[in-house]
């Protein structure tokens, strides 16, 4: 399969696509932008400057959304007006970069410094009732994190294993036990990034420096690639009537003037197998 540019260029270090049920849209971050972005029925956004960094958002039920911001998370009104809490570190030098919530509504998001040191990153949670707590230490880049459809566990990525993981997680504390590698992927093919389930179970995998988004069937075999014409591919999500569309996000972090002309696009493919709704932000 091949997707095609739905929207133009229109993000730096497009990331965090998701389907907003409340409104019937695309939502997405240029996380370095600050921005998150919603997008109409033709792909063109309206931006909404959350920080210095926007790296992760979910629906919430009561409406409006939950973030990620540099240091910590926010709320966000239906009508915009965002709500910062306190920051979780003082070290500049380290951001977040992804997360997503569980069945119960907590909402995680894992950081990552921005000089890609290792083990400098941390995955946080927030509860519904906005209590925040420490679920994993010692990542390098926390990346894409879903929970299974029955809530036992999640799949997570620290990109730098070059593997997806299955991960059990205490329902009480929120504390991950040890990753253990599910799918390893070839760094010859790109290195893992956001992931995203499908309704049959199946894990879609954006590649970063790999042009691609793989899915593996809840067995772990491979059994559908998308090919996207752009470099950097960071993250998808599933989107439209019934969820029937993925949405590919890319980005052009770092990519000189003129090379990858596409990146910074989002993409979009009908894949033949469709998604589920997000999970969303029970506070």
């Amino acid at each position: 399969m091949r997707a095609e540019d739905w929207t133009g260029v229109v993000t730096y270090h497009g990331e965090g696509p998701g389907w907003d049920p409340h409104i019937g849209r695309l939502r997405a971050v240029d996380m370095l932008a600050g921005d998150i972005l919603t997008f109409d029925g033709a792909g063109v956004p309206e931006r909404l400057h959350v920080g210095e960094v926007a790296a992760a958002w979910r629906p919430r039920v009561s409406g409006g959304l939950v973030a990620a911001v540099e240091r910590g998370f926010a709320l966000i009104a239906p009508d915009g007006t965002v709500s910062t809490g306190a920051e979780l570190w003082s070290d500049q030098s380290v951001r977040m970069n992804e997360g997503g919530c569980d069945p119960a509504g907590n909402f995680y998001c894992g950081s990552m410094a921005y000089d890609i040191r290792p083990g400098a990153g941390t995955v946080y949670r927030l509860t519904p009732g906005g209590d925040i707590s420490v679920a994993h230490t010692g990542v390098t880049i926390s990346n894409g994190l879903a929970w299974a459809p029955d809530g036992t566990f999640a799949y997570y990525v620290d990109t730098p294993t070059h593997s997806i993981a299955r991960v059990t997680v205490d329902p009480g504390t929120g504390r991950f036990a040890t990753p253990e590698p599910w799918v390893t992927i070839d760094p010859a093919d790109g290195a893992p990034d956001g992931i995203t389930l499908d309704a049959e179970g199946g894990v879609w995998v954006a590649l970063w420096g790999g042009s691609a988004v793989r899915r593996y069937a809840a067995d772990g075999a491979l059994d559908a690639v998308v090919e996207v014409d752009a470099r950097q591919v960071s993250a998808c999500a599933f989107g439209g009537d019934d969820y029937r569309r993925l949405f590919i996000t890319t980005s052009r972090q770092d990519l000189p003037d003129g090379e990858d002309p596409a990146a910074g696009a989002v993409f979009t493919v009908e894949p033949g197998i469709g998604g589920v709704a997000p999970l969303p932000y029970a506070g």
